[in-house]
């Protein structure tokens, strides 16, 4: 009897122990999220190489609220979408658009963000939207983004009049505006916006391109993942650092 005791101690002393670090293993989860370098106020490298952004802090916090940990991969973004699906990464949380092409590749979390799509022109800029893109101008865009996508498709292939000139990001758009090689630069109205408060530029105005949401996009196989992170976004926004940073980011 005694014999037959032990074993079943030692049995049950085995299965808590695979158990237990089963749990260590999944509270210990590591998963990468991809993010544009260059994309504030969502996503970014500050100056001293660390990732930022209003995306990033999010998803730090929905991290620790939902049990794992994440670490933030900067990537070029037309490039973003196949690294996810190639495992190479296992989620975007940077400002990405929710558009039904994507969603044939990846599943989206709930939406969190509204954006507009938006001209930008320097300071002193007197012309329309429409003169803008128009009279062979050069245009500047984020290459692999649904606004470049649309531009192409529903302005300049129905006859507009400028050509598009293709940026690795936002930001780098603008110096080139700023330094007069395009007259304009299309993009979301958050970069802009953020751009409008370190640079002489301004918003002119929507080019016709309709509004979008954002999310974060996962695998399709993912759906763990997916639920840990929309379970995560709805407890964020119903919190007070949803606030705090919407006041320190400005989206």
């Amino acid at each position: 009897m005694g014999r037959k005791i032990f074993r079943v101690l030692i049995l049950f002393m085995v299965v808590s122990f695979i158990v237990g670090a089963g749990n260590c293993l999944a509270k210990g989860k590591v998963y990468i999220n991809g993010i544009d370098a260059n994309f504030p106020p969502f996503a970014y490298v500050d100056k001293n190489g660390a990732p930022d952004g209003f995306d990033v802090k999010s998803v730090d916090w929905i991290a620790k609220e939902m049990g794992f940990k994440v670490k933030h991969q900067p990537m070029d973004w037309d490039g973003i979408i196949p690294s996810l699906r190639a495992k190479k990464i296992d989620m975007v949380a940077s400002g990405m658009s929710i558009t039904d092409k994507r969603k044939e590749q990846v599943n989206f979390t709930v939406p969190y963000w509204k954006i507009a799509q938006v001209i930008v022109a320097p300071k002193g800029c007197a012309l329309s939207v429409d003169e803008l893109l128009s009279n062979g101008n050069k245009v500047g865009v984020q290459r692999g983004t649904t606004e470049a996508k649309w531009i192409k498709e529903n302005l300049i292939k129905k006859g507009k009049k400028f050509s598009l000139v293709e940026y690795d990001s936002a930001p780098l758009a603008i110096e080139d505006l700023l330094n007069g090689r395009i007259v304009a630069a299309a993009m979301d109205d958050a970069p802009a916006k953020d751009a409008m408060r370190k640079k002489p530029v301004k918003i002119i105005g929507t080019f016709g391109m309709a509004s979008e949401d954002f999310g974060y996009a996962v695998r399709k196989e993912d759906t763990e993942l997916l639920n840990k992170m929309n379970e995560g976004l709805k407890r964020l926004m119903a919190s007070p650092y949803w606030e705090e940073l919407k006041a320190k980011y400005k989206p």
